[in-house]
């Protein structure tokens, strides 16, 4: 047996952000490897996979990279359909070249299915472009999370550099980047907005850069993205008035 390992985005979150090709070989799969945020809404789209998770999530156990890269190499050995079915996109932030490498000197097909990333799904939550004429034409996507042995990352520049910007994998860390960004030159009351769960009844929190810590400490734990930059001031003034007439309210 030769077959295909299929490099999967399984999206933000909710099952109909899929790709119709997505939810097509989830379908003919035989054998599935998922990360840890796939909901079961979105496996239960294999029916006839063996399903095995293999995900990492910040601080908690995780399956070493080359553990699943030698699991996917064997299966292709046994199977015809092989996904790996990552959050958002496969080639963002989801080591996924280490995959295709290391497939590639095995000699196995790798195909690769593009997903909706995080960043979209969180500024169609928003309803705010993350590209707007005459304020925003640059956006960043980055994380300030670094694998140990790594160089360090260039993320704070890049933000700099950028109109508007998406951080991933950063809440645990939102006292240290709203520092790094401020002691920078990022202006202490730049927009921003704190996403959790995209596409899946995301709950945020708006407010101004150096609010950034207090405003992730208001979410619940589960996968969260940062926002920031002009895009927002509208949102974040709009949320600051509404949380405003609620007090009046009471």
């Amino acid at each position: 047996m030769s077959g295909t390992v299929y490099l999967v985005g399984a999206g933000p979150g909710a099952a109909d952000l899929l790709t119709v090709r997505a939810a097509r070989l989830l379908a003919e799969a035989d054998i599935v490897f998922y990360d840890a945020l796939v909901s079961q809404a979105i496996l239960s789209l294999a029916p006839r996979a063996e399903k095995i998770a293999v995900g990492k999530r910040s601080g908690r156990h995780s399956t070493a990279q080359q553990f699943i890269n030698k699991r996917l190499a064997d299966s292709a050995r046994q199977h015809s359909i092989v996904v790996r079915l990552k959050g958002g996109d496969p080639l963002l932030f989801g080591r996924a070249q280490e995959e295709l490498d290391y497939l590639r000197a095995q000699g196995i097909a790798v195909e690769i299915v593009p997903g909706v990333t995080a960043a979209f799904a969180a500024s169609a939550d928003l309803q705010v472009s993350l590209t707007q004429r005459g304020v925003a034409r640059s956006v960043a996507l980055v994380t300030p999370r670094v694998g140990e042995g790594e160089a360090d990352s260039t993320w704070v520049q890049t933000v700099l550099a950028a109109d508007t910007a998406a951080i991933y994998m950063g809440a645990g860390e939102a006292l240290a980047i709203s520092q790094a960004l401020i002691n920078a030159g990022k202006p202490a009351a730049t927009p921003v907005a704190v996403i959790e769960n995209a596409s899946l009844g995301a709950a945020v929190a708006h407010g101004k850069l150096i609010e950034l810590p207090r405003l992730a400490a208001q979410l619940s734990g589960g996968p969260v993205l940062i926002l920031l930059g002009e895009v927002l001031r509208k949102a974040v003034s709009a949320a600051q008035r509404a949380t405003a007439r609620r007090r009046q309210a009471r």
